[in-house]
């Protein structure tokens, strides 16, 4: 049992990172979009929002996304780029807008790897 035990462990934990990376958007399609002026959106509280976030980013936490989207972005066919601090919450706020017909909405995922890819 020893053995299988440490395998069962290992793909649980490796399943775990690949589905968390799926349905993030890759570095470089995230800075192709930027160039086209995507609006790099923070989801978290206002409170972890002002402990820290990315070179231009608007801060709309998760709990007011669909009241206040279309006063930050108010044409459905720009690109949105969200991140949050693990990603969990800008992928539920990626699906909100896609619900309310946002058509290029994506997750960067969490703030290190925003801030690796949008800038500091």
């Amino acid at each position: 049992m020893g053995d299988y035990y440490w395998v069962i462990i290992v793909v649980f934990v490796v399943g775990v990172f690949a589905i968390k990376r799926m349905g993030m958007v890759g570095r470089t399609e995230a800075r192709r979009l930027m160039e086209a002026g995507a609006k790099v959106i923070d989801v978290r509280s206002q409170g972890e929002f002002s402990t820290g976030h990315c070179a231009g980013a608007t801060n709309i936490p998760l709990n007011a996304i669909t009241e206040r989207i279309e006063r930050e972005v108010a044409d459905k066919e720009t690109p949105i780029l969200l991140y949050c601090l693990s990603g969990t919450r800008s992928g539920a706020a990626a699906r909100l807008l896609r619900g309310q017909g946002y058509t290029q909405v994506h997750n960067l995922g969490s703030l290190g790897r925003a801030k690796r890819i949008v800038g500091k």
